[in-house]
């Protein structure tokens, strides 16, 4: 197995295969030497690396039938879910904001968490689409430099920062941790891959369609504060743990910076694709 693409199914840890049709119950095919839960392979991340770069084809062609609807949340209990607003130059633009001199950090919070296909149940008429780019810790810490940075990262995976504008904006300043923290606000997915073994890490192609038609569409070398940046900044001020997980901002293209503003409805489709991560599928209802 080329990279290590840690999955969640029926609150297991899996491994997703090479063709990415298939999937290795960590637990079971160690033979209990690794964690079955997916917190604990993230502590263990080196291990978990090791071990599936040394799977034969014979585990792979012996791995179950993944099924997309099947997986869950391969971060299931991060202690903290950071996320960096107004972190791409062409967002920033377009919302007419500044570009920050420093990140520009609020939270998600972890009730929140959705699944990679799960559904998002729309509140209100001001929801609207974020598709970011997640970064998740394997070692935590502080003070950590920007040049040992991608050491404390396991991986890379999809996520949507759904947004409810209009509780986001019901006061003055805006209260963002409560406007993008409703239940299934926070889909991530669909596995994690190891940020380690990823070439393209450093600019990868990012796209987000609601119901077929391209609203985001975009590479990470837009972003103006780069993944070991932040999370520099962040452990400067706050310890990091294994498992956190930190949204690191929207490209431009969002439904409420569109005139008119095209906000999420129910029975729109979200889909949510990063280059060599994989894509989150999300139905609104």
């Amino acid at each position: 197995m080329a990279s290590a693409r840690l999955g969640c199914v029926d609150d297991r840890a899996v491994l997703i295969t090479s063709s990415l049709t298939g999937y290795i119950d960590i637990e079971k095919v160690s033979g209990g030497k690794l964690p079955s839960d997916p917190m604990a392979c993230l502590e263990r991340w080196p291990e978990i690396c090791k071990f599936a770069a040394n799977l034969s084809q014979t585990d792979e062609s012996s791995a179950l039938v993944l099924d997309a609807d099947e997986l869950e949340c391969p971060v299931p209990r991060p202690r903290q879910i950071f996320a960096i607003g107004i972190n791409y130059k062409a967002h920033a633009a377009e919302m007419n904001n500044p570009l920050p001199k420093e990140p520009l950090v609020f939270t998600k919070f972890s009730s929140s968490l959705n699944n990679p296909n799960g559904a998002l149940t729309l509140v209100g008429e001001k929801c609207d689409y974020e598709a970011e780019l997640v970064a998740v810790i394997a070692k935590g810490g502080r003070n950590i430099s920007v040049s040992q940075a991608w050491d404390h990262v396991a991986g890379l995976c999809v996520g949507q920062d759904v947004s409810d504008r209009a509780l986001q904006y019901a006061n003055t300043p805006p209260q963002f941790s409560l406007g993008k923290s409703r239940a299934g606000f926070t889909p991530i997915g669909p596995w994690i891959t190891d940020a380690a073994s990823l070439a393209t890490r450093g600019n990868l192609e990012m796209t987000c369609r609601v119901s077929g038609e391209m609203m985001q569409h975009t590479h990470t070398d837009d972003m103006i504060f780069e993944i070991p940046e932040i999370i520099a900044y962040l452990s400067s001020i706050c310890e990091l743990f294994s498992g956190d997980v930190i949204y690191t901002g929207t490209p431009s293209g969002v439904g409420a910076g569109r005139k008119p503003p095209r906000f999420l409805r129910a029975g729109d489709i979200v889909e949510t694709t990063i280059q060599d991560l994989g894509t989150l599928v999300n139905k609104c209802i």
